[in-house]
């Protein structure tokens, strides 16, 4: 039982690892760009992603639209 918590913490891991990247790429190349415009590339970079709602991609476009980088990197 032990095992498959470390598994799917590892997989977490990865899924997050994975999310924070992408949103970390698309803030150095979509800074100060229109809400929509990155919305529609954070959601075709995050399809399948787990946990990823609309309100989510929005948040983090409007970050990103204003300069900010959301994801820490």
């Amino acid at each position: 039982m032990a095992e498959a918590a470390a598994v799917r913490a590892g997989g977490e891991y990865e899924t997050n690892r994975l999310l924070f990247g992408v949103v970390h790429e698309v803030a150095v190349g979509y800074a100060g760009a229109a809400v929509p415009q990155v919305v529609a590339v954070l959601r075709r970079r995050l399809a399948g992603v787990p946990g990823m709602d609309d309100h989510g991609i929005r948040r983090i476009a409007e970050e990103i639209s204003v300069g900010r980088d959301p994801s820490g990197l």
